[in-house]
């Protein structure tokens, strides 16, 4: 029997979705949850083989959150994130928690069933969608990796004055916004501007700020 936990916040949904699983003669509810809270309390005290979170629960990245903190205490836990999401940074961030897979919300019960038992067996499915952008973004990190490299080093460098300077361009603040902000002079705002644009090798702030977004560096700053 594939013992099950079910992890979703929307009470019909969480009961069919039980009840569709215990009308398998191969599975079980192990047990079920409304939020991450709930499911990590529930993983703590329950023997399960697989985890079914949703991601959107009482936060919309509650699942997330919750798959990281399960998988740091019980790294073999397989968990598929079940969700509304399909989008392309939901799906790299849900990865890159730990899922085994990712199933989107409204599938056919069958579809369901067969990404449960094959990520049983060990050889989950992960849609052609999901491979592909895995390979994408392999490929554009691979690409990206000196860019990431020359940026991390000259953020180190940077004076903490020039750091909040970054960290306000990032809000999409104006030259005029930063230095009333500041309360300095906005001829003292561009020279500040004059010297990073140096640093990073850039003609606008715009390529800074863009740059900084692709790498998804901006908690450096």
């Amino acid at each position: 029997m594939i013992r099950i936990l079910v992890a979703e916040d929307f009470d019909l949904l969480r009961e069919d979705l039980c009840e569709t699983l215990e009308q398998q003669a191969d599975m079980e509810v192990a047990g079920a949850a409304a939020s991450g809270r709930e499911i990590e309390a529930l993983a703590q005290s329950s023997d399960f083989d697989l985890i079914l979170m949703d991601i959107e629960m009482e936060t919309t990245t509650a699942g997330i959150r919750a798959a990281e903190h399960i998988l740091e205490r019980r790294p073999e836990a397989k968990i598929l994130f079940l969700t509304a999401h399909e989008t392309d940074n939901m799906i790299l961030t849900s990865m890159g928690a730990g899922a085994v897979d990712y199933i989107v919300k409204g599938c056919s019960e069958e579809e369901l069933l067969n990404h449960i038992r094959r990520a049983y067996e060990g050889k989950p499915i992960l849609d052609s969608k999901v491979q592909n952008l895995v390979l994408k973004e392999y490929s554009r990190l691979r690409t990206s990796e000196r860019s990431l490299l020359f940026f991390i080093s000259t953020a180190s460098q940077l004076t903490a004055a020039e750091r909040e300077l970054v960290h306000l361009l990032l809000e999409d603040k104006k030259i005029k916004e930063i230095a009333a902000q500041r309360c300095v002079e906005v001829v003292t705002v561009k020279t500040q501007v004059k010297s990073l644009l140096r640093k990073f090798g850039c003609t606008r702030t715009k390529e800074i700020v863009s740059t900084i977004r692709e790498l998804n560096v901006t908690h450096l700053f």
